[in-house]
């Protein structure tokens, strides 16, 4: 038994997403959300940058004595989940997997969408991913401009959402895609927008979130790492930005509940 909380990281809200799923999941455990926000959005950064950016977040989580940290952006997985996991060997640490798997095996019009920031589709990851399970599919990777900006805005009811989201997904429905990944943890915020734009075209939009938090049900199973079952849960959060900026974290993370 453990009753170290688990860590939470991303650039800015976007991961709570998956803060949302693995709370649902693991009702017991603490967690110790730290969304970066002085730096977000990562999307378009160098990559050396990102990874910087990373190191620092990680590194703060495992100082303060989290048992598992979950890297809860596709961003930073892609460009730093190696380098991460090298460096923080004794912390177990999971990334964002790309839904590419899932989506292509259950597309039934062989045409698979990917929404993901710039710096995630140019990298190893989805590449890698889609080369495996896309054969015989046609995977559009087309990068979701503006989302990341919309969530952190808290705009992602404005009209301007709705235009934003139809310039992304026009081309995918354009080529009969069935299936759209969400390939950057801030769009699940834009699931309302999405879910409008495809209706009645029979496409599923995949969310990689409840995978990931399956994942760390997993490891803390695999290493013994559950609280004890008298534990009371703390929510705690963390930000590189300003205390406002903070509050935002804890008061979206609860009304995503």
């Amino acid at each position: 038994m453990n009753n170290a909380p688990i860590g939470v990281y991303d650039s800015g809200l976007g991961g709570l997403t998956v803060w949302r799923e693995i709370r649902r999941a693991l009702p017991g455990e603490s967690l110790l959300y730290l969304g970066d926000g002085k730096n977000c959005p990562y999307g378009s950064r160098p990559r050396e940058e990102i990874r910087r950016l990373a190191d620092e977040a990680v590194g703060r989580l495992v100082a303060e004595g989290c048992k598992l940290v979950v890297v809860a952006c596709n961003t930073a997985t892609a460009a730093a989940i190696d380098f991460l996991r090298a460096k923080y060997a004794g912390v177990p640490i999971v990334g964002m997997e790309p839904a590419v798997k899932p989506a292509c095996l259950a597309t039934r019009s062989r045409v698979v969408g990917v929404l993901a920031t710039e710096r995630s589709l140019d990298g190893d990851l989805f590449r890698r991913t889609a080369a495996k399970y896309g054969e015989g599919i046609e995977v559009l990777m087309v990068p979701g401009r503006g989302f990341v900006e919309l969530v952190e805005g808290d705009r992602e009811a404005a009209p301007e959402a709705e235009a934003c989201v139809r310039a992304a997904v026009k081309p995918m429905l354009a080529r009969g895609a069935d299936q759209i990944v969400l390939g950057c943890t801030h769009y699940p915020f834009l699931l309302p927008v999405l879910e409008r734009v495809v209706a009645g075209r029979g496409v599923t939009i995949v969310d990689p979130s409840p995978a990931v938090a399956r994942r760390v049900v997993q490891l803390l199973d695999r290493d013994g790492l559950r609280s004890a079952a008298e534990h009371r849960p703390e929510f705690a959060f963390r930000t590189f930005a300003d205390e406002a900026y903070r509050r935002r974290l804890e008061q979206k993370a609860f009304e995503s509940l």
